[in-house]
Protein backbone atom coordinates (compact mmCIF):
# COMPACT_ATOMS: atom_id res chain seq x y z
CA UNK A 1 0.00 0.00 0.00
CA UNK A 2 1.21 3.51 -0.71
CA UNK A 3 0.18 6.76 0.66
CA UNK A 4 0.24 10.40 -0.26
CA UNK A 5 3.06 12.01 1.46
CA UNK A 6 0.59 14.09 4.12
CA UNK A 7 0.07 11.01 5.63
CA UNK A 8 1.72 10.93 8.78
CA UNK A 9 3.94 8.68 10.50
CA UNK A 10 1.72 6.71 12.92
CA UNK A 11 -1.13 6.04 10.19
CA UNK A 12 2.17 4.55 8.24
CA UNK A 13 3.10 2.50 11.14
CA UNK A 14 -0.43 1.53 11.45
CA UNK A 15 -1.10 0.37 7.56
CA UNK A 16 2.55 -0.16 6.02
CA UNK A 17 3.49 1.39 3.02
CA UNK A 18 4.88 -1.62 1.21
CA UNK A 19 3.11 -5.25 -0.05
CA UNK A 20 4.37 -8.32 1.31
CA UNK A 21 6.22 -10.80 -0.28
CA UNK A 22 4.56 -13.77 -1.12
CA UNK A 23 4.77 -16.40 1.85
CA UNK A 24 7.71 -18.86 1.54
CA UNK A 25 6.69 -22.48 1.35
CA UNK A 26 7.11 -24.25 4.52
CA UNK A 27 6.04 -27.83 6.01
CA UNK A 28 3.37 -26.48 8.33
CA UNK A 29 0.84 -23.97 7.04
CA UNK A 30 1.01 -20.54 8.11
CA UNK A 31 -0.73 -18.82 11.56
CA UNK A 32 -3.22 -16.73 10.00
CA UNK A 33 -4.70 -14.55 13.08
CA UNK A 34 -7.01 -12.08 12.96
CA UNK A 35 -11.14 -10.94 13.63
CA UNK A 36 -11.29 -8.47 11.20
CA UNK A 37 -11.61 -9.60 7.91
CA UNK A 38 -10.42 -6.73 5.11
CA UNK A 39 -12.75 -7.40 2.07
CA UNK A 40 -12.48 -5.59 -1.28
CA UNK A 41 -16.54 -4.25 -1.57
CA UNK A 42 -19.67 -3.07 0.15
CA UNK A 43 -21.38 -6.25 -1.82
CA UNK A 44 -18.59 -8.86 -0.14
CA UNK A 45 -19.74 -7.73 3.51
CA UNK A 46 -22.72 -9.37 3.37
CA UNK A 47 -21.82 -12.60 0.70
CA UNK A 48 -22.53 -15.24 2.80
CA UNK A 49 -20.38 -17.36 1.02
CA UNK A 50 -17.24 -15.80 2.09
CA UNK A 51 -15.44 -15.49 5.29
CA UNK A 52 -16.02 -12.12 6.17
CA UNK A 53 -15.07 -12.76 10.17
CA UNK A 54 -12.29 -14.13 11.80
CA UNK A 55 -14.42 -15.80 14.30
CA UNK A 56 -15.50 -18.56 11.49
CA UNK A 57 -11.66 -19.66 11.10
CA UNK A 58 -8.81 -18.22 8.72
CA UNK A 59 -6.43 -20.23 6.58
CA UNK A 60 -4.91 -21.67 9.73
CA UNK A 61 -8.47 -23.68 10.86
CA UNK A 62 -10.03 -24.16 7.49
CA UNK A 63 -6.88 -26.56 7.03
CA UNK A 64 -7.68 -28.22 10.03
CA UNK A 65 -10.99 -28.69 9.58
CA UNK A 66 -10.10 -30.29 5.83
CA UNK A 67 -7.91 -32.72 7.14
CA UNK A 68 -10.14 -33.93 9.61
CA UNK A 69 -13.08 -34.15 7.59
CA UNK A 70 -10.75 -36.66 5.37
CA UNK A 71 -9.97 -38.34 8.02
CA UNK A 72 -13.70 -38.62 9.20
CA UNK A 73 -14.65 -39.23 5.48
CA UNK A 74 -17.48 -36.49 6.55
CA UNK A 75 -19.29 -33.84 4.65
CA UNK A 76 -18.27 -31.36 7.02
CA UNK A 77 -16.32 -30.85 10.22
CA UNK A 78 -16.78 -28.26 12.90
CA UNK A 79 -13.81 -27.62 15.32
CA UNK A 80 -14.82 -26.38 18.94
CA UNK A 81 -12.49 -25.19 22.02
CA UNK A 82 -12.75 -28.63 23.90
CA UNK A 83 -14.59 -32.72 23.72
CA UNK A 84 -16.85 -31.24 25.99
CA UNK A 85 -18.22 -28.48 24.05
CA UNK A 86 -18.24 -30.72 20.94
CA UNK A 87 -20.32 -32.58 22.29
CA UNK A 88 -22.51 -30.31 23.59
CA UNK A 89 -22.74 -28.50 20.94
CA UNK A 90 -24.10 -31.28 18.68
CA UNK A 91 -26.68 -32.05 20.87
CA UNK A 92 -27.76 -28.15 21.14
CA UNK A 93 -27.74 -28.74 17.36
CA UNK A 94 -30.07 -32.06 17.14
CA UNK A 95 -32.29 -31.34 19.89
CA UNK A 96 -35.17 -29.33 20.51
CA UNK A 97 -37.48 -28.68 23.94
CA UNK A 98 -39.62 -32.00 24.18
CA UNK A 99 -37.21 -34.25 22.61
CA UNK A 100 -35.01 -37.42 24.21
CA UNK A 101 -31.71 -38.94 24.37
CA UNK A 102 -31.18 -42.54 24.50
CA UNK A 103 -27.65 -43.02 26.00
CA UNK A 104 -25.29 -45.64 26.55
CA UNK A 105 -24.74 -45.82 29.90
CA UNK A 106 -20.81 -45.79 29.97
CA UNK A 107 -21.11 -42.76 28.12
CA UNK A 108 -18.52 -40.36 29.46
CA UNK A 109 -19.47 -38.78 32.72
CA UNK A 110 -19.41 -34.96 31.50
CA UNK A 111 -21.88 -35.66 29.02
CA UNK A 112 -24.12 -37.54 31.19
CA UNK A 113 -24.02 -33.88 33.58
CA UNK A 114 -24.60 -32.37 30.58
CA UNK A 115 -28.02 -34.30 29.77
CA UNK A 116 -29.14 -34.35 32.94
CA UNK A 117 -28.18 -30.00 33.83
CA UNK A 118 -28.51 -27.79 30.90
CA UNK A 119 -30.57 -30.05 28.56
CA UNK A 120 -33.06 -31.19 31.15
CA UNK A 121 -33.74 -27.67 31.68
CA UNK A 122 -34.22 -26.41 28.37
CA UNK A 123 -36.61 -29.44 28.30
CA UNK A 124 -34.86 -32.83 26.82
CA UNK A 125 -35.10 -35.51 28.66
CA UNK A 126 -32.58 -38.96 28.74
CA UNK A 127 -32.65 -42.22 29.10
CA UNK A 128 -29.81 -44.72 29.13
CA UNK A 129 -29.73 -47.96 28.20
CA UNK A 130 -27.68 -50.77 28.93
CA UNK A 131 -24.01 -50.93 26.80
CA UNK A 132 -24.78 -54.83 26.66
CA UNK A 133 -28.21 -53.76 24.82
CA UNK A 134 -28.56 -54.55 21.26
CA UNK A 135 -30.18 -52.73 18.24
CA UNK A 136 -33.51 -54.42 18.74
CA UNK A 137 -33.49 -53.76 22.46
CA UNK A 138 -32.93 -50.19 22.02
CA UNK A 139 -35.26 -50.03 19.07
CA UNK A 140 -37.97 -51.42 21.95
CA UNK A 141 -36.79 -47.99 24.00
CA UNK A 142 -37.90 -45.64 21.02
CA UNK A 143 -40.96 -43.03 21.58
CA UNK A 144 -42.17 -40.38 19.62
CA UNK A 145 -40.09 -38.09 21.47
CA UNK A 146 -36.90 -40.03 20.57
CA UNK A 147 -34.48 -37.44 18.14
CA UNK A 148 -31.07 -38.30 19.05
CA UNK A 149 -28.91 -41.92 20.54
CA UNK A 150 -25.84 -41.40 22.11
CA UNK A 151 -23.28 -44.32 21.95
CA UNK A 152 -19.15 -44.73 22.84
CA UNK A 153 -17.85 -47.75 21.89
CA UNK A 154 -15.58 -48.65 23.44
CA UNK A 155 -17.79 -47.06 27.02
CA UNK A 156 -15.59 -44.76 28.86
CA UNK A 157 -14.42 -46.55 31.83
CA UNK A 158 -15.42 -50.14 31.49
CA UNK A 159 -14.44 -50.17 27.33
CA UNK A 160 -17.51 -52.36 26.54
CA UNK A 161 -17.91 -53.13 22.56
CA UNK A 162 -21.64 -51.86 21.07
CA UNK A 163 -22.43 -53.10 17.38
CA UNK A 164 -22.53 -49.67 16.49
CA UNK A 165 -23.36 -50.50 12.83
CA UNK A 166 -26.22 -52.52 13.56
CA UNK A 167 -27.55 -49.69 16.20
CA UNK A 168 -27.19 -47.25 13.37
CA UNK A 169 -28.79 -48.60 10.65
CA UNK A 170 -31.91 -49.60 12.80
CA UNK A 171 -31.73 -45.86 14.05
CA UNK A 172 -32.09 -45.14 10.54
CA UNK A 173 -35.08 -46.90 10.42
CA UNK A 174 -36.60 -45.23 13.17
CA UNK A 175 -35.80 -41.69 11.73
CA UNK A 176 -33.61 -41.24 14.65
CA UNK A 177 -29.96 -39.99 14.82
CA UNK A 178 -27.14 -40.88 16.09
CA UNK A 179 -23.93 -39.84 17.47
CA UNK A 180 -21.01 -41.14 18.56
CA UNK A 181 -18.06 -40.22 21.05
CA UNK A 182 -15.34 -41.52 18.61
CA UNK A 183 -12.31 -39.98 20.93
CA UNK A 184 -10.94 -43.56 21.70
CA UNK A 185 -10.62 -44.37 17.84
CA UNK A 186 -9.17 -41.35 17.30
CA UNK A 187 -10.67 -41.11 13.83
CA UNK A 188 -8.44 -43.45 12.66
CA UNK A 189 -8.95 -47.04 14.46
CA UNK A 190 -12.84 -46.74 13.25
CA UNK A 191 -14.61 -44.80 11.04
CA UNK A 192 -17.79 -44.45 12.84
CA UNK A 193 -19.31 -42.30 9.35
CA UNK A 194 -18.95 -45.12 7.03
CA UNK A 195 -20.55 -47.34 9.39
CA UNK A 196 -24.00 -45.30 9.13
CA UNK A 197 -23.52 -42.82 12.19
CA UNK A 198 -24.41 -39.36 11.71
CA UNK A 199 -21.86 -37.67 13.60
CA UNK A 200 -18.64 -38.73 15.20
CA UNK A 201 -17.47 -36.43 17.80
CA UNK A 202 -13.83 -36.48 19.31
CA UNK A 203 -11.55 -35.17 21.73
CA UNK A 204 -8.99 -33.64 20.03
CA UNK A 205 -7.36 -32.41 22.98
CA UNK A 206 -6.39 -36.70 23.47
CA UNK A 207 -4.64 -38.52 20.27
CA UNK A 208 -4.84 -35.61 17.85
CA UNK A 209 -3.20 -32.86 19.16
CA UNK A 210 -1.16 -35.75 21.93
CA UNK A 211 0.82 -33.80 23.81
CA UNK A 212 -1.55 -32.60 27.06
CA UNK A 213 -1.22 -28.93 26.27
CA UNK A 214 -4.30 -28.30 24.00
CA UNK A 215 -7.91 -28.17 24.77
CA UNK A 216 -9.81 -28.99 21.57
CA UNK A 217 -12.77 -30.63 19.98
CA UNK A 218 -14.68 -31.99 16.63
CA UNK A 219 -17.90 -32.89 15.01
CA UNK A 220 -17.72 -34.39 11.79
CA UNK A 221 -20.70 -35.42 10.03
CA UNK A 222 -22.89 -36.13 6.62
CA UNK A 223 -25.91 -35.61 5.40
CA UNK A 224 -29.12 -33.63 7.26
CA UNK A 225 -26.84 -33.36 10.68
CA UNK A 226 -24.05 -31.71 8.93
CA UNK A 227 -26.62 -29.23 7.78
CA UNK A 228 -27.86 -28.32 11.63
CA UNK A 229 -24.25 -28.36 12.80
CA UNK A 230 -23.45 -25.65 10.57
CA UNK A 231 -26.18 -23.76 11.48
CA UNK A 232 -25.61 -23.92 15.32
CA UNK A 233 -22.08 -23.31 15.31
CA UNK A 234 -22.20 -20.65 13.21
CA UNK A 235 -25.64 -19.20 15.57
CA UNK A 236 -23.34 -19.69 19.12
CA UNK A 237 -19.98 -18.74 17.83
CA UNK A 238 -17.73 -21.22 19.15
CA UNK A 239 -14.02 -20.68 18.03
CA UNK A 240 -10.73 -21.76 18.33
CA UNK A 241 -7.41 -20.13 18.22
CA UNK A 242 -5.02 -20.44 14.93
CA UNK A 243 -2.30 -21.21 17.11
CA UNK A 244 -4.12 -24.20 18.70
CA UNK A 245 -5.53 -25.20 15.31
CA UNK A 246 -1.31 -24.87 14.27
CA UNK A 247 -1.00 -27.48 17.05
CA UNK A 248 -3.71 -29.80 16.30
CA UNK A 249 -1.97 -29.84 12.85
CA UNK A 250 1.47 -30.56 13.88
CA UNK A 251 -0.22 -33.57 16.10
CA UNK A 252 -2.24 -34.79 12.67
CA UNK A 253 1.36 -35.83 10.78
CA UNK A 254 2.37 -38.13 13.40
CA UNK A 255 -1.17 -39.47 14.54
CA UNK A 256 -0.76 -42.74 13.05
CA UNK A 257 2.64 -43.28 13.85
CA UNK A 258 1.99 -42.11 17.82
CA UNK A 259 -0.88 -44.45 17.56
CA UNK A 260 0.45 -47.38 16.09
CA UNK A 261 3.05 -47.05 19.46
CA UNK A 262 0.49 -46.41 21.88
CA UNK A 263 -1.61 -49.82 20.69
CA UNK A 264 1.17 -51.64 20.53
CA UNK A 265 2.42 -50.79 24.04
CA UNK A 266 -0.98 -50.97 25.61
CA UNK A 267 -1.44 -54.83 24.39
CA UNK A 268 1.95 -55.92 25.34
CA UNK A 269 0.81 -54.62 28.90
CA UNK A 270 -2.91 -56.21 28.84
CA UNK A 271 -1.53 -58.95 27.98
CA UNK A 272 1.40 -58.87 31.00
CA UNK A 273 -1.38 -57.94 33.23
CA UNK A 274 -3.41 -60.67 32.80
CA UNK A 275 -0.81 -62.85 33.81
CA UNK A 276 -0.54 -61.11 37.43
CA UNK A 277 -2.29 -62.47 40.72
CA UNK A 278 -2.91 -59.27 41.80
CA UNK A 279 -5.33 -58.44 38.60
CA UNK A 280 -8.52 -60.32 38.29
CA UNK A 281 -9.04 -59.24 34.47
CA UNK A 282 -8.09 -56.93 31.66
CA UNK A 283 -10.73 -54.63 30.09
CA UNK A 284 -9.03 -54.70 26.34
CA UNK A 285 -11.42 -55.87 23.50
CA UNK A 286 -7.78 -56.86 21.45
CA UNK A 287 -7.90 -59.75 23.92
CA UNK A 288 -9.30 -62.80 22.69
CA UNK A 289 -11.20 -63.20 25.64
CA UNK A 290 -12.64 -59.72 25.99
CA UNK A 291 -16.52 -59.79 25.61
CA UNK A 292 -15.95 -57.30 22.90
CA UNK A 293 -13.29 -58.93 20.53
CA UNK A 294 -15.37 -60.25 18.17
CA UNK A 295 -17.03 -56.78 17.28
CA UNK A 296 -13.92 -54.85 18.16
CA UNK A 297 -11.99 -57.52 14.96
CA UNK A 298 -14.73 -57.13 13.01
CA UNK A 299 -14.97 -53.05 12.95
CA UNK A 300 -11.52 -51.64 14.15
CA UNK A 301 -7.95 -51.80 12.89
CA UNK A 302 -5.98 -51.65 16.12
CA UNK A 303 -6.46 -50.26 19.75
CA UNK A 304 -4.96 -46.93 21.27
CA UNK A 305 -3.20 -47.05 24.79
CA UNK A 306 -6.21 -46.89 26.80
CA UNK A 307 -7.22 -49.81 29.01
CA UNK A 308 -8.62 -50.86 32.25
CA UNK A 309 -7.55 -54.00 34.96
CA UNK A 310 -9.79 -55.11 37.51
CA UNK A 311 -8.06 -56.10 40.48
CA UNK A 312 -8.63 -58.38 43.11
CA UNK A 313 -10.42 -57.09 45.99
CA UNK A 314 -8.61 -54.16 47.83
CA UNK A 315 -9.08 -51.56 50.13
CA UNK A 316 -9.84 -47.81 48.82
CA UNK A 317 -6.70 -47.08 50.85
CA UNK A 318 -4.09 -49.68 49.61
CA UNK A 319 -5.50 -48.93 46.20
CA UNK A 320 -4.69 -45.58 46.91
CA UNK A 321 -1.08 -46.56 47.87
CA UNK A 322 -0.56 -48.31 44.81
CA UNK A 323 -1.69 -46.04 41.88
CA UNK A 324 0.63 -42.89 44.01
CA UNK A 325 3.56 -45.20 44.57
CA UNK A 326 4.05 -45.45 40.56
CA UNK A 327 6.85 -43.56 39.50
CA UNK A 328 6.05 -43.83 35.65
CA UNK A 329 2.14 -43.30 35.33
CA UNK A 330 1.09 -39.76 35.76
CA UNK A 331 -1.88 -39.67 38.37
CA UNK A 332 -4.19 -37.19 36.94
CA UNK A 333 -6.81 -37.46 34.56
CA UNK A 334 -7.57 -36.88 30.48
CA UNK A 335 -4.91 -39.60 28.58
CA UNK A 336 -3.92 -39.55 24.63
CA UNK A 337 -0.58 -37.23 25.21
CA UNK A 338 2.78 -38.95 25.22
CA UNK A 339 2.64 -39.67 28.99
CA UNK A 340 1.51 -42.66 30.67
CA UNK A 341 -1.34 -42.21 33.63
CA UNK A 342 -3.49 -44.65 36.05
CA UNK A 343 -6.49 -43.46 38.38
CA UNK A 344 -8.51 -45.82 40.08
CA UNK A 345 -12.67 -44.99 38.67
CA UNK A 346 -15.18 -46.47 41.04
CA UNK A 347 -16.33 -43.45 42.13
CA UNK A 348 -17.08 -42.63 38.55
CA UNK A 349 -19.16 -45.96 37.95
CA UNK A 350 -21.83 -44.52 40.50
CA UNK A 351 -23.40 -42.31 38.92
CA UNK A 352 -24.84 -45.27 36.22
CA UNK A 353 -28.16 -46.85 36.09
CA UNK A 354 -26.94 -50.22 34.72
CA UNK A 355 -24.36 -51.08 37.85
CA UNK A 356 -21.72 -53.70 37.00
CA UNK A 357 -20.21 -55.13 39.85
CA UNK A 358 -16.57 -55.57 40.00
CA UNK A 359 -15.35 -58.05 41.99
CA UNK A 360 -12.44 -55.21 42.64
CA UNK A 361 -11.34 -52.07 42.14
CA UNK A 362 -11.19 -50.51 38.98
CA UNK A 363 -8.09 -48.86 37.33
CA UNK A 364 -7.61 -47.06 33.95
CA UNK A 365 -4.40 -46.66 32.44
CA UNK A 366 -3.07 -44.87 29.29
CA UNK A 367 -0.25 -46.42 28.10
CA UNK A 368 1.98 -43.69 26.99
CA UNK A 369 5.11 -43.69 24.53
CA UNK A 370 8.05 -44.40 27.08
CA UNK A 371 10.10 -48.07 27.05
CA UNK A 372 7.12 -50.84 27.86
CA UNK A 373 9.93 -52.72 29.54
CA UNK A 374 9.83 -50.01 32.44
CA UNK A 375 6.67 -49.59 32.81
CA UNK A 376 5.78 -53.05 33.41
CA UNK A 377 8.42 -52.92 35.87
CA UNK A 378 7.26 -49.81 37.65
CA UNK A 379 3.16 -51.48 37.73
CA UNK A 380 5.00 -54.69 39.20
CA UNK A 381 6.07 -52.44 41.94
CA UNK A 382 2.93 -50.97 42.24
CA UNK A 383 1.28 -54.20 42.52
CA UNK A 384 3.26 -55.27 45.17
CA UNK A 385 2.81 -52.56 47.05
CA UNK A 386 -0.95 -53.61 47.04
CA UNK A 387 0.28 -57.31 48.15
CA UNK A 388 2.34 -56.08 51.25
CA UNK A 389 -0.97 -53.88 51.74
CA UNK A 390 -2.73 -57.05 51.54
CA UNK A 391 -0.42 -59.15 54.08
CA UNK A 392 -0.45 -56.69 56.45
CA UNK A 393 -4.14 -56.23 56.24
CA UNK A 394 -4.34 -60.15 56.97
CA UNK A 395 -1.68 -60.22 59.61
CA UNK A 396 -3.77 -57.88 61.83
CA UNK A 397 -7.07 -59.61 61.03
CA UNK A 398 -4.75 -62.75 62.71
CA UNK A 399 -3.51 -60.73 65.61
CA UNK A 400 -6.96 -59.36 65.92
Amino acid sequence: MTFCSKVHEQTRLIHGDTPCDALQRTPGPPIQRGSTVLLPTCEALYDGGKVTYGRVGLSTQRTLRDALRDLENADEAFLYPSGLTAITGTLLALLSAGDEVLACDTVYNPTRRFLAGTLARYGVTARYFDPADDAEAIRAMITPATRVIFLESPGSLSFEMQDVPAIAAMAKEAGVMTVIDNTWAAGVLFKPLDHGVDVSIQSLTKYVCGHSDVFMGLAAAKGEAAKLLAASSYETGWAVSPDDAYMAIRGLRTLRTRLAQHGAAALEVARWLESQPEVRSVMCPALPDDPGHAIWKRDFTGICGLIGAVLEPASEVAVARMVESLELFGLGFSWGGYESLAIPVDPQLKARSHKTSYPGPLLRLHIGLESVDDLIADLRQGLDTLSQDDVSRQRLRAAG
